[in-house]
């Protein structure tokens, strides 16, 4: 087994003759008293992913364009997709609460296809765009491109998106795409650093909101009621907020290219 509880970490004690018999509640004494609780885990990345030079730079021009300040000619966008949105139609209706009775959704439920999201943050006003996709390519990618720069006016000459390394974003088709409008200007963080795009955050935030439950009865209407979801939560908008104490942290991660350089064995990580 890849995780055990300690009733299945007792019973092979036992049958390989480590003991002639021992409790659950003795190994999970035993692991206590150890301080471990093997039966958790989490995912962690390897200290040897490298902190380079070229990291460095790329999470300061990030972390630049959240924290300085903006001309009026300027935006800053943090762009994402969100796959595999399924609609689940329910084989029975679900049930609103009641006294003693919480939301019942039924079990059982119906395929139709799934949905792609492509999303774009705007960290100066908290506005969201999004756009609906039946697929995830370059095409669907530019069309949201578009939808985008309809959005800002020709006063706006440089916009910067903050997006992954994904190849859709840096196909042929999109190069071409962005030669033809120079004001987008995009920036990738560094492998592993999704966690710096603020429309992941948002991605969480109508995760538990409006997808907790999947019971759509078509993508259509799963469709629209992503677009609801989007302009009601613009209603409430707020800009990001990354102070000084945000960027430190993250800066911190590339502290040992900063000791390096200053000609000091960096410490161990």
């Amino acid at each position: 087994m890849s995780q055990w509880d300690c009733r299945a970490r007792a019973d092979p004690l036992a049958r390989d003759g480590v003991v002639e018999r021992i409790a659950a509640d003795t190994v999970r004494r035993i692991l206590e008293n150890h301080h471990l609780k093997p039966w958790r885990h989490h995912l962690w990345l390897s200290p040897k992913v490298p902190r380079d030079a070229d990291f460095a730079a790329r999470v300061q021009e990030v972390c630049d364009r959240y924290t300085r300040a903006l001309g009026p000619h300027e935006g800053v966008l943090g762009v994402a997709a969100k796959t595999d949105l399924q609609p689940r139609p329910r084989k029975a209706p679900t049930r609103a609460a009641a006294p003693g009775q919480p939301v019942r959704v039924e079990h059982a439920y119906g395929r139709c296809g799934a949905l792609n999201l492509f999303a774009a943050f705007d960290t100066r006003t908290g506005k969201v765009y999004g756009l609906t996709a039946e697929r995830k390519r370059q095409e669907e990618f530019i069309a949201f491109l578009e939808l985008l720069d309809r959005q800002f006016g020709p006063e706006v000459t440089v916009i910067h998106v903050v997006l992954d390394n994904l190849r859709m974003h840096k196909g042929k088709p999109v190069q071409a795409w962005l030669a033809q409008h120079p004001r987008f200007v995009f920036h990738h963080p560094p492998v592993h650093c999704s966690w710096m795009n603020p429309v992941e955050q948002w991605f969480s935030i109508r995760q538990r909101k409006r997808l907790a439950i999947a019971d759509f009865a078509s993508k259509a209407e799963r469709a629209e009621k992503l677009q609801q979801f989007i302009a009601q939560g613009n209603e409430q908008a707020h800009p990001l907020k990354w102070t000084t104490k945000s960027v430190a942290k993250v800066r911190a991660k590339c502290q040992p290219v900063e000791i390096a350089a200053q000609g000091t064995a960096p410490k161990a990580a």
